[in-house]
């Protein structure tokens, strides 16, 4: 697995030489916008923003809204950092041992400028996999036949059982039950078993050549690709017990509206009456006493989160519930 830490922000000096450490800010900057959950990203929809921090920022927070402001011209609201990569063999060619150190950020769509280019791409075009909404997806059965394939690929008995093990538990196979928090596991087995682009960087040409990826999503450059599945992973966590989902939602809504949101980070479907009767047994929202006429059909009650629940934001408690339909 991953060299990767948790926890508080760390002390970094700018490295003096290319023996010395570099510490690059990176920013998984989420919106859902029409049921889509989408990503900021620059250089051609492959990286996520990011940076060096430098002996001038304040911390590394502000070193990456520094950069997040630069590069998109989009001020970051709600910001918590993610985990710190420190893998030397996954950030590419380069002279310096860079960590990473990212983010979590949540906002609303809204168009970027800055000196990238850049642009609002849906998360499921990562990670095609992984969005559940409508059924399990055509990309499953490609991929287990490439992880079934792999997982034979070893002369150790052992070896092979513990691949399809695995491959099984992680990605739904032979009656396992999928478990939507699982997508930086499901990448990282996918990375190993070869079958991803990006386990394909600074291999020979030969192993390349006997092992192409299957169609498994777009890649990204260096490990942005790897840090947004973090990402994802610790949102589709935080949405069950954490009122993060209001950071996303505009001022007024409907129920339905809430549930879609829910249901696109989650890449599955909630069941709509337990998802309603939660969401009023808790008392998150309240009435506007207006009427949305965008339904489509008849107009639906407008919401608007509580004063006291953005007050509490921080804290444990508020559950939604994210199962099958």
């Amino acid at each position: 697995m991953s060299d990767m830490t948790s926890g508080t922000e760390m002390n970094t000096t700018t490295p003096q030489s290319e023996h010395d450490v570099a510490a690059d800010l990176i920013a998984v900057l989420v919106a859902v916008t029409d049921g889509d959950p989408r990503v900021l990203t620059i250089q051609d929809e492959r990286a996520l923003p990011s940076g060096p921090f430098q002996i001038a920022h304040r911390s590394l927070q502000s070193g990456l809204r520094a950069w997040v402001e630069r590069q998109t011209r989009l001020p970051l609201g709600y910001v918590e950092q993610l985990y710190t990569f420190a893998d030397s063999d996954r950030a590419g060619v380069t002279a310096q041992h860079v960590i990473s150190i990212s983010y979590l950020g949540l906002t609303r769509e809204q168009p970027a400028a800055g000196e990238y280019v850049a642009s609002w791409r849906g998360w499921y075009d990562y990670f095609p996999w992984e969005d559940h909404r409508v059924g399990v997806p055509p990309q499953i059965d490609e991929l287990k036949r490439g992880l079934a394939a792999w997982a034979t690929n070893t002369e150790d008995r052992a070896e092979r059982r513990n691949r399809r093990q695995r491959a099984a538990m992680l990605f739904g196979f032979d009656d396992h039950e999928w478990n939507e928090e699982l997508i930086l596991q499901r990448y990282e087995l996918l990375y190993e078993a070869g079958l991803i682009a990006e386990a394909k960087r600074g291999a020979s040409s030969a192993l390349a050549k006997a092992s192409a990826p299957v169609a498994t999503g777009r890649s990204m450059i260096l490990d942005h690709r790897r840090i947004l599945a973090t990402g994802i992973a610790r949102l589709r966590a935080k949405i069950k017990y954490h009122p993060v989902v209001f950071e996303l939602m505009p001022d007024t809504f409907t129920l339905l509206q809430l549930q879609r949101c829910v249901e696109a980070l989650a890449g599955r479907p909630v069941h709509k009456p337990n998802f309603r009767r939660l969401i009023e047994q808790q008392e998150l929202v309240e009435e506007t006493g207006e009427l949305s006429q965008e339904t489509g059909g008849r107009p639906a009650k407008l919401f608007r989160f509580r004063g006291a629940v953005f007050a509490a934001r921080a804290i444990a408690g508020t559950k939604l519930p994210v199962s099958g339909a």
